[in-house]
């Protein structure tokens, strides 16, 4: 597997190579709230996604394109875990998955539910790494990364992709929120790729916004303390990500944790979406800048519905 970005093009095929094996899901509105906002939004539903996560795009293409067989194996908080233990099973393969103590427990079930050999270890980077590298000594398995491979980064612009099909007129602006990178990236290519003057944006937390800085700044961060309930952004933007989010991204948002928790809690109410914190994130910054976003016509990937329920912020 090479390193380089993907195209348009490798994103086309992606959708095409795994359109079997997904959900096109739908995208919904609201009136309500694109009353309250003064902008018409446009949700991207992954969370009703295979795994309840957009994650299994990028798994399913990345399994796809393996030439020689055998296991796979990845470290992950919990999404992209259920994500290749889903595209594993659909291809015969063995899973393995490094998972965090901490990771929460509906998660590790969904690991274990699509037939994921799960090891736990210490929740640092470090140790899920280390971990992995000794599983893939062991076992010979192949590592499928989390986000920071072109062939994941292609599988997650496929939603993108179908937002930008699905929505006529032409959206403004499309959101993402942004932890590894994976989605960010992919969506920027695959919108940039047919409508190069729709606006790409990434919302993180400000507990966790090492993407912000490292867009603001021109160099990566690559060590950061995350505090945020949006836990599946507590990741460190990947290299290749963040190449392609200085090239294709045209700004980053950053959110508190409280307005995570009302965006979260309005998607519930008033879409009736089980989504997970890191899916509300995008909407939230839209709630806390409505100057910049009135008027418009914005795409907002929901990237997941995996919450755990014993842990609800409301």
């Amino acid at each position: 597997m090479n390193e380089h970005s993907p195209s348009a093009f490798d994103i086309e095929q992606a959708a095409t190579r795994i359109a079997e094996h997904i959900h096109q899901t739908p995208v919904q509105t609201s009136q309500l709230i694109n009353s309250a906002l003064g902008c018409q939004l446009f949700f991207k539903c992954e969370n009703l996604q295979k795994v309840g996560a957009f994650k299994a795009r990028g798994a399913l293409n990345a399994v796809a394109q393996l030439s020689s067989s055998g296991a796979v194996a990845t470290h992950s908080s919990g999404n992209h875990g259920a994500a290749l233990a889903y595209a594993a099973r659909i291809y015969g393969r063995q899973a393995y998955v490094v998972m965090p103590s901490t990771a929460p427990a509906v998660k590790k079930a969904a690991v274990a539910a699509y037939g994921a050999t799960i090891i736990e270890c210490e929740p640092t980077l470090v140790a899920r790494e280390a971990t992995l590298a000794q599983l893939v000594s062991e076992t010979g398995a192949h590592f499928i990364p989390p986000y920071d491979h072109p062939h994941i980064i292609a599988g997650q612009g496929t939603a993108a992709l179908e937002l930008m099909a699905q929505v006529t007129p032409a959206l403004d602006c499309v959101l993402t929120p942004v932890g590894g990178g994976g989605l960010l990236a992919g969506t920027a290519i695959a919108v940039k790729g047919c409508a190069p003057g729709v606006q790409v944006i990434g919302a993180e937390p400000l507990g966790a916004c090492d993407a912000t800085d490292g867009f603001r700044s021109g160099q990566r961060v690559t060590e950061q303390t995350p505090n945020t309930l949006a836990d599946g952004l507590r990741t460190t933007l990947g290299e290749l990500n963040f190449a392609i989010m200085r090239a294709h991204v045209d700004n980053m948002l950053t959110v508190s944790e409280a307005d995570i928790v009302a965006a979260m809690a309005l998607l519930w109410t008033r879409l009736k979406l089980v989504v997970e914190p890191s899916s509300a994130v995008p909407l939230a910054a839209v709630m806390a800048n409505p100057d910049r976003f009135a008027g418009k016509r914005v795409g907002i990937i929901l990237s997941g519905g995996n919450v755990d329920l014993a842990q609800l912020p409301f």
